[in-house]
């Protein structure tokens, strides 16, 4: 595959323990693509509302109840409303070990890029 590592633009801050890289979703549509693991941290109303296809949903005040419930698969990428619960998402789960990447521009930038999009309960 290597198509979605390659759009992968690595932060380069230091985090300790996993990494932290940033992917739009042009690069986002072609790892899903080749199956890989996204976690969605917004509210159980926004997930309803609109998401990623795919997504599992893990809202981030949850979050370090609920790494039990995160998706298995590195790089795991992370994804939200615009790309700022995420990047605290990534931070978080870098810290424990975790290849994170975060969606640039989140679900906005995914529903206003023209890709499909899911709606309702799960």
């Amino acid at each position: 595959s290597g198509r979605a590592e390659e759009a992968v633009v690595a932060s380069g801050d230091g985090t300790v323990g996993g990494t932290i890289g940033e992917i739009d979703v042009a690069g986002l549509d072609a790892a899903l693509a080749d199956g890989a693991p996204l976690l969605d941290v917004r509210m159980p109303d926004e997930f309803d509302e609109v998401r990623v296809p795919g997504a599992v949903l893990v809202p981030l005040p949850e979050l370090a109840d609920r790494l039990a419930d995160v998706p298995a698969g590195d790089p795991l990428y992370i994804v939200c409303r615009s790309g700022a619960r995420s990047l605290k998402a990534c931070e978080y789960l870098a810290s424990v070990g975790r290849q994170v990447v975060n969606v640039a521009g989140g679900t906005m930038a995914w529903i206003e890029s023209g890709r499909p999009a899911d709606s309702g309960p799960v």
